[in-house]
């Protein structure tokens, strides 16, 4: 029903132009007739009204609007009337055909039309002969060119519009494997720690590897909830699941659990007031913060780590500091790890680096700018 209301604009308008054809039709031929000498008989106005009243369908049956039109024009040039207002109409079901049918249908469809049209410069009443040729040929040329442009240009805007819509798709794509990425690695690094002590206490004291896999069951539990949300985004026709809650720095104490069972001490320190954060500058915080610790899970070996945040007016800055080995993760492939951090920051204006601190151990810090609260 809403496709059928939303026809019923182009059919109005095409109504509206066969009315004023009509009009200047039933108006213009006979000035148009004492202006070149030629008197108009009896047939000449239902020829115009013919001629006129079939644009009305001109988008419906191109073809076959001018298929009628060029009948009408080309009776009533041959029977001799004057040079007039119906050639309008013709004027505009050519144009018609270009606009709104391929390139290859319409130049055959228009040539055959011109080819009609081109029978009163040779034969009938008053044939104008081959100084009729050029000005017959205009009224099809003419339109033939501008609907092919028309045409050309409505293709060219759909293409655009085809691109972006594919290029904003695959950028979406793109943040969800990210966001998968970070989700999972962040998981499974815990996890397999976890069922490391879990076995390596399972012969000796069950009741610590009893609790290192309650650890694993909760840590996978979670990551399952957040990786949930994260896909939501690829399921529009579903309804969030708001059983776990968007990733951002309010989620730090439950991140710093899962990673404590994972025998990773996590100390975390605020300063300046904690207050909401715009979702992308509080997602993009988390991630760096939780892709850093599980890089220290991965790769610092026995360590402590701590977070710092610091909220200020117009940004907000996180800093993971480690007391391993002091070597980083590899960069790995360009969109992970600490390269991945590093784009996920900048993409929001920020700042980001990483490096050895000066203490021993790895810093990765960022900074992310936010809108000044008045």
């Amino acid at each position: 029903m809403e496709r059928e209301r939303g026809d019923w604009g182009p059919r109005i308008l095409d109504g509206l132009v066969a009315l004023a054809l009509l009009v200047i039709g039933l108006a213009g031929t006979a000035p148009a007739g004492l202006n070149q000498g030629v008197d108009t008989g009896r047939v000449t106005y239902p020829l115009v009204v013919v001629a006129a009243l079939a644009v009305v369908v001109r988008r419906r049956w191109p073809l076959a609007t001018l298929a009628v039109v060029t009948a009408a024009s080309t009776a009533y040039l041959a029977l001799g009337y004057p040079y007039g207002p119906i050639l309008l109409s013709f004027f505009v079901a050519v144009y018609t055909v270009a606009a709104y049918r391929p390139v290859r249908v319409a130049a055959v469809a228009n040539g055959v039309a011109l080819l009609a049209l081109l029978t009163h410069v040779f034969v009938g009443v008053r044939p104008p002969g081959v100084v009729g040729l050029m000005p017959a040929a205009a009224w099809v040329v003419v339109p033939f060119a501008v609907g092919v442009t028309v045409r050309l240009g409505r293709e060219n805007a759909a293409r655009s519009r085809t691109d972006e819509a594919r290029r904003l798709a695959d950028a979406e794509r793109l943040r969800v494997a990210r966001e998968v990425h970070d989700v999972v690695g962040h998981g499974l690094a815990a996890i397999h720690l976890q069922a490391e002590i879990a076995l390596h206490l399972l012969a000796r004291k069950p009741e610590q590897a009893e609790a290192a896999l309650t650890a694993i069951s909760r840590t996978s539990k979670e990551a399952l909830d957040e990786l949930r949300v994260t896909l939501t985004v690829v399921r529009r026709d579903e309804a969030a699941d708001e059983r776990a809650p968007a990733p951002g720095l309010a989620q730090l104490p439950q991140l710093r659990e899962r990673l404590a069972g994972a025998g990773l001490p996590v100390t975390v320190e605020v300063d300046g007031a904690p207050r909401p954060l715009p979702v992308a500058v509080d997602l993009a915080a988390y991630r760096v913060v939780q892709e850093a610790l599980t890089n220290v899970l991965r790769h610092a070996g026995p360590a402590t780590a701590t977070v710092r945040i610091r909220y200020a007016p117009t940004e907000v800055a996180v800093a993971v500091t480690d007391t391993g080995r002091g070597a980083a993760a590899p960069a790995d492939r360009p969109g992970y790890g600490l390269a991945g951090m590093r784009e996920r920051v900048t993409a929001l204006g920020g700042s980001f680096a990483a490096g050895p601190a000066s203490a021993g151990g790895f810093r990765v810090s960022a900074t992310l700018p936010v809108e000044e609260v008045a």
